[in-house]
């Protein structure tokens, strides 16, 4: 009797898949880049913006030495091109436009603290040094999938969530996790309508404390090798990949264990369309959208997109299913 392979859920057509060589030729040669102090930025990038827009967008970053866990070291998916996922994001602080990488430069990164307080038996005040001191650094390849049904694959660094949450130590009664993200109102000024007094700033999002608690959550303190660009939320985010990109707080400045499901950003402002809970679901529908396929972005250009179906939860149900059974 032949045997039949099923593939897994998470795998996509051939064709899509990095190859072995072309990956590891590629890791080798940003590592290389970064080693010697060249950011990734230095790649052509055809079809985006002049190679002097591409060499500013990846300033201020230091190479961050980290192990890449084996568990996810191929997203399934080629990279994205570094200086295209630098340069086309969402960071609503700074503008509704992609291109915010340039506004979020004034973003103020030096002697940063995050708090960490609510329903713990040991609250804490890190500062960057202690977060990436204390906790061991590693590299994950996560695919990244926004609410609008475009996405990307990107190198994280740092540190699962739950080795926080064994520092502090979670009373019984914390049963949510509320971020908060850096806030000023002469620095983040937001987009330029609505006027920011009716947006529900500081930026918050949340989390169940078994999603934080999950294997796949992870706070990202670098990227393709080095720290955080301040458009990708430096110095320190959330990561959470079976979620729609919004869910990822950028800059943490709080962290707040709760007995309640806390208000968050987008949920406030438009709960029909922006959940709670968010998971990357292709039978759920936007409001103003399908989400059953999405737009791979890259690998070279924002003009070289490929349509592809939308994988339930991101193609990480092995890990998070159980949460939601």
């Amino acid at each position: 009797m032949p045997f039949i392979h099923i593939p897994p859920s998470w795998q996509l057509p051939e064709k899509l898949v990095t190859s072995e060589a072309s990956f590891l030729n590629r890791r080798q040669f940003i590592k290389g880049l970064v080693g010697a102090g060249i950011a990734g930025s230095a790649l052509p990038l055809v079809g985006c913006r002049s190679q002097a827009s591409e060499s500013e967008a990846i300033v201020g970053v230091k190479p961050i030495q980290a192990q890449l866990n084996s568990a996810f070291e191929d997203a399934g998916r080629p990279l994205t091109n570094e200086v295209l996922a630098a340069t086309y994001n969402n960071f609503y602080e700074f503008g509704s436009t992609k291109n915010i990488w340039q506004a979020a430069q004034s973003l103020p990164t030096d002697d940063w603290t995050i708090e960490v307080s609510g329903l713990v038996r040991n609250p804490k005040t890190y500062n960057m040094d202690d977060l990436m001191g204390r906790f061991p650094l590693e590299e994950r390849i996560y695919r990244f999938r926004c609410v609008e049904a475009w996405a990307m694959v990107v190198p994280w660094l740092g540190f699962p969530m739950r080795l926080l949450m064994d520092e502090v130590e979670p009373t019984s009664g914390a049963r949510y996790v509320r971020f908060t993200s850096f806030y000023d109102s002469q620095i983040t000024k937001g987009p330029s309508f609505p006027p920011a007094g009716f947006l529900p700033w500081p930026y918050t999002e949340g989390l169940t404390i078994e999603e934080m608690a999950n294997d796949l959550s992870f706070f990202a303190v670098g990227i393709y090798g080095h720290t955080l660009p301040k458009q990708h939320g430096a110095p320190i985010r959330m990561v959470v990949p079976w979620k729609y990109g919004f869910k990822g707080a950028k800059s943490i400045a709080k962290i707040e264990f709760i007995d309640y499901q806390p208000a968050t950003y987008w949920n406030t402002l438009n709960a029909n369309e922006y959940k709670f809970e968010s998971n990357v679901e292709p039978e759920v529908p936007h409001p103003r959208w399908s989400q059953s396929t999405e737009k791979l972005i890259g690998p070279g250009s924002q003009f070289e997109w490929e349509q592809v179906p939308t994988l339930v939860y991101n193609g990480y149900g092995d890990y998070v299913a159980d949460l939601y059974a």
